[in-house]
Formats: C-alpha cells, structure tokens, sequence
C-alpha cells in the first residue's frame, strides 16, 4: 500500500521542479511511511523531432510484498514503460507465470512489475486481467502518453488536475496542492453534493480544477488530451434463477479464494472484527486458513446503542483468535482537525472516527488488515432494503389503490421529535413515497434533504449554484438498474455509489493515516459479479438479510451473530453533540468569523444546533457535516 503521485507535461516551462516533486511526495509519508522513490523524463525533441513530453513520477512506499526488490516507481526490461501503483493486485502469481511463459523477465517479486509487462501485451486492455485493489499510473516512453487507472470498487483514490499542456496526479488531494500556483477555489456544486450525500461524488471534487478518476476506469493522457473510459461495470451482469445450492457451493469457493488471496504478505497481518456477520466470516475463514491464531481487533463504546465490543469478543472466544479490544471515549474534539488534514475534502460519515482509532490499534500488532467491508451491498444487509422492498410494492399496486395507500401512510403518522425512533422513520418513509423510486431512496439516505438544503444556504451561495441537480449522480445510478426488483436495484445503486464513495475513502484514508493496509475479500470483483447474479428472494426474506450466507456459512459462526440486531458501525454522535462536542460546536459552527457562514445561513445552523441541545430535534449527523466542512474550510480552502 502507498502514495503515488507525478506530472505530465507538454510545455518545458511547465516542468514539474524536483523540490515541487519532492514536496508532493513526501506529504503523502502517511501512506508509504518506509520509503520514497521517484523517476523523472525531462521535455525533449527527438528525431524526426517530434516532442516527447516530460514526466514525473513519486512513490511512498508500505512495504508489503518483496521488502527488498519491490521498490517503484518500476520498468520494463528497456525502461520504455514506467509504473507507480497504490494498492496490491492479488492474481500476480498467476500472471506472472502466463507473462514468463510469454518471454517476459522479471527482476523482483513484487505484485507491481505484473502490472508492467502486462500492460507492454495488453496496453489499456490489462486493467481488466487485474483482481485487485489498485490506483496506477503508468508511463509509456514509446506511445508518449500517461495511462492512469482505479479499481473496479474504488478502493484506493485517484485525484488529477489538467491544463493546458500538463497534467498532474495523486493519491491525495493535498499532494497536487503542493504545486505552486495550485488553485483552492471551492466548487459550489461539490459543496451542494456533499450536504446531499455527506460525500462529494466523482468525477467532481470539492475543488474546481480538481477531478476524480472514477472507479472501474482509465485515463489517458496524449497529445496535450486527457481521455476516461470504464472497463468494468457491474450493472451488465444480470441475475439468474440457479438451485439455492449452486449459489452456495459458489459463494463457499469463492469467499474461500478471496480470502486466500488476499492472506498473502511478507508482514503480518490480520482482521478487523465488529462482531458483525460480514467481519466475523472474514475471520472465521481466515482462521481456518491460518494454522497458528489470528490477530483480530474490535472498538466498543461506553454507548451500548453502538457497542458491538461483546459481539466480536464472542466471535474471538468462538474462533480462539489472539483479540485486542479498545474502549473509545468521546475524543472527537482530540481528533477532529487531525481528520480534517486527512481528509483533505469533506467527508461527514462519523464512522470515520471508530475506523480511525481501530486502524490505530491495529497498527500496533500488524501492518496488514481483511474487514468485511461491502457485504451489506452484495447481500442486503441494511435495515432500509425492508423498506425499499415495501416501498415497491406499493408502487406495483393498481394506480387508484397506490394512491389511497401512500395517503393513509402519511395522514396515519403523527411527527416525532426523535429521528431514530421508529415512528420518525416511519414517516419519514410515507412522505417519501410521492417520489419517484430513486429520488425517495435519495431522501432516505442522504443528509439534507432538498428543502433542508434550501434552508440552509445563504442567499450570495444560491447565486452561486450552477444549473445541475445533484441528485443526477444516485438517480443515473438507478436508472442504470432498471428492470431489477426494488431491492437489487437499490443494493446495486448503493455499490456504485455510497460503498465507493462513502465506504472506501473513509476506510482507504482512516487506516492509511496509520500506515495500515485494508483489504476486502466481499469486494473480490469475481464474489461481486456472483452476488449480483443472486436474486432477491435469497438474500432478503421478511426482516431479514444475508440468508443465502447463513445458508452457505452458517455452521462458521455462533447463533448469537447470525440472529443478532444489525447495529452498523457508528459513533455516538447524539450524545458527544450535548456533551464533548457542544463547546467546539458553538466556538466554530457559531463563531462570528466561520467560514461556513459564506455558505449557510447563521439563523439555519444555530436553529439545528438548539434544537439538538434541547432534544427536539437529532440533527446528529447534520451538524456534524457542518462541522466537518467548517473544519475543512479552515484548513485547505481560500476564501
């Protein structure tokens, strides 16, 4: 696991200078922290005097595979192509002896050089031969042009910056804002994404002049023009009606592999354990291919609302693993700036915290980690699939009975002050069932609703606003869906959207803070197409998800975990906003100098803030996105 980062250029005197270089590379330490590398090809005209562009390349290195030969930025045999790659690819063995059987030699036993001969035999094509987790860059001297890439799920970031006559990348945003001259312009429609989604999606960032490399596609750029492409999608793989029995005999090979893959490294490693069922089969086949016990590790809080410390002790005692456990206290306040660095754009899942001080725990005993991340995506797991199921089938009713049911919902709810109570979401539900399926989903899952939004922003911040619906991103989702049952088309839209967008760059940025690398077995690109071949009625019957992996796995872990309320992996919030966080709240989000106060209007957040203090209202997660982007502003914007 690493950092990359680098430049392209076209015009000499736009050449990167090896300070700037090495500025960029050495602000990305975190995520390499044990050594630095980089290659550099200064602008030239060659006969028949055409012009080769200059290119820089930088590299922090985790030392993960092949400690003594796997150094990068790395070359082919003649050095005509050059690669720097955050993340690890998995199938290298198998493809380094196709490529040596090809007459390709290999100097190291890095997972990396796989990536170089492979893309001298299949150019662009290789990224699809990849199982792995991977943002690439990749230098080819003889097609003079920059080939960049990200994985299938987007598990590791990739950010660039174009202009006329260069381009340049990185792992981080913070990396390209090392250049000098780098512009900090604050995009009002990113800022209008984040308040929807608490995350910006791509290919925006919050930064005008800054793009993100979509998951699942590749970059090039030639000839002073950058073009993107996809080379996966998840949405053309269509469910089928097989036995029960095949899905499971096939998820059991395949969970299997993925796992053994992804155990492969010359550090030790070991597995992030909420107590969950996703976590807690990671474990459990980790263990069976382990011959000594494995290092397991769990956060609990003092909140039994969101401790699931006795759940992963129980899946520990049950597994005989060696467990290590923390007790988190209410420290946001501790941490909340060390946040805003690394994240170097607002993102307001407060899960980010736990995920924080566990990666620090973690890091203490292993350098490599599995979690369970994207079972919930593949399997239905979330408590809103129920609804999503519900909701559709009132939208398959008859249009006179559609409607007379979608009135009595709503007119047979009083409001509720308390947002996680039952009733609240209740309601919530029934007013959201005027929309359209994807929008009402929308309502569900994002942060400020629009009407919300539309109260909170200033007046000089409306003016601002492009003409663009931020619902565009998650609604394109959706549609891409169509034809799936209400449920798989929600699981689907949420695999493309929230688990990239939300789930990753909390968990990529959170443990490589750290030095830490996570790796997702669920997220194995060959589980995922198997899972979405897998239809509905085996994942998700009356309130319950995840039946097909008790059925497939059922004997792995104890009763209690397979019947156990689902609690998600949160902080909280509610309570340290009343407590720990009040006073920073008030001394940021109120002061008279906030930066946020170019955005949102005072009267709208000192009214979210009262009404939380005095329990009318849980604007829990609200003002926590509000905090987060004070705290963001604070740091990295100009204004």
């Amino acid at each position: 696991m690493c950092g990359i980062t680098g430049a392209i250029w076209t015009r000499p005197q736009l050449a990167l200078d090896e300070a700037v270089l090495e500025r960029m590379i050495n602000v990305l330490r975190h995520r390499g922290p044990d050594e630095a590398g980089q290659y550099c090809s200064g602008h030239r005209v060659q006969p028949p005097y055409e012009a080769t562009p200059g290119v820089a390349l930088g590299h922090r290195r985790l030392v993960v595979i092949d400690p003594q030969g796997g150094a990068q930025p790395m070359s082919n045999e003649d050095q005509s192509v050059w690669v720097v790659c955050n993340g690890e690819i998995y199938n290298y063995p198998a493809l380094r002896q196709r490529l040596e059987g090809a007459g390709h030699t290999f100097r190291s036993h890095s997972d990396t050089e796989a990536i170089v001969h492979l893309y001298e035999d299949e150019g662009v094509d290789c990224f699809s031969h990849l199982n792995g987790m991977f943002a690439v860059a990749i230098w080819d001297a003889a097609r003079r042009r920059l080939v960049l890439a990200r994985d299938r799920l987007g598990q590791k970031p990739l950010v660039y910056r174009t202009e006329p006559g260069r381009l340049l990348f990185a792992s981080e945003l913070k990396s390209l804002l090392e250049v000098p001259g780098a512009p900090r312009d604050v995009d009002p429609a990113a800022v209008d994404e984040y308040f929807t989604y608490q995350y910006v999606p791509p290919p925006n960032t919050i930064f005008r002049s800054i793009r993100k490399l979509p998951p699942a596609h590749f970059a090039v750029f030639q000839n002073d023009q950058l073009t993107v492409r996809s080379y996966w999608n998840p949405h053309t793989v269509q469910q089928r009606s097989l036995p029960a029995d095949q899905y499971v005999e096939q998820l059991r090979e395949f969970l299997h592999s993925a796992v053994r893959m992804r155990l492969r490294s010359d550090v030790p490693l070991g597995a992030l354990l909420s107590g969950g069922v996703d976590s807690s089969l990671i474990a459990a086949t980790m263990q069976r291919l382990s011959d000594r016990p494995i290092k397991t590790f769990t956060i609990g809080f003092a909140s039994s609302e969101y401790d699931e410390s006795r759940f992963g002790r129980a899946v520990a005692d049950h597994l005989g693993t060696e467990h290590h456990e923390l007790q988190l206290s209410a420290d946001a306040t501790q941490i909340a700036d060390r946040l805003a660095w690394h994240f170097d754009e607002p993102m307001a899942d407060s899960s980010a915290i736990p995920t924080w001080h566990l990666s620090q725990l973690a890091r203490q005993h292993v350098t490599v980690v599995l979690s369970g991340d994207g079972g919930d995506e593949l399997f239905a797991g979330y408590h809103r699939y129920r609804a999503v199921a519900l909701a559709g089938a009132v939208d398959r009713l008859p249009r006179p009975l559609r409607a007379m049911a979608r009135s009595r919902l709503w007119q047979s709810l009083p409001a509720s002050g308390n947002q996680r109570s039952r009733l609240r979401q209740a309601k919530r539900f029934a007013e959201a069932m005027a929309l359209s399926p994807a929008r009402r989903y929308l309502d569900w899952v994002g942060i400020f609703r629009e009407s919300q939004r539309a109260e909170l922003y200033a007046d000089d911040f409306v003016a601002q606003l492009p003409d663009s619906d931020p619902a565009e991103f998650l609604v394109r989702a959706w549609r891409q869906s169509a034809g799936r049952d209400a449920v798989a088309t929600a699981s689907l839209t949420d695999l493309v959207t929230y688990l990239p967008c939300d789930l990753m760059t909390k968990v990529d940025i959170a443990s490589m803070a750290h030095g830490l690398e996570c790796r997702q077995p669920m997220l194995d690109h060959r589980l995922v197409e198997l899972a979405v071949q897998i239809p509905t009625h085996l994942k998700l019957r009356g309130r319950r998800g995840k039946r097909i992996l008790q059925r497939a796995f059922g004997s792995l872990l104890p009763d209690e975990i397979w019947r156990r309320r689902k609690m998600g992996f949160g902080a909280p919030m509610s309570d340290w906003f009343r407590s720990e966080l009040r006073e920073m709240t008030a001394d940021t989000l109120l002061a008279s100098d906030a930066h946020c106060r170019a955005f949102c209007r005072e009267d709208a957040v000192r009214g979210m803030f009262e009404q939380h203090q005095s329990g009318q209202f849980d604007h829990a997660a609200r003002l926590w996105a509000l905090l987060t982007f004070e705290l963001w502003l604070r740091r990295w914007a100009a204004l």
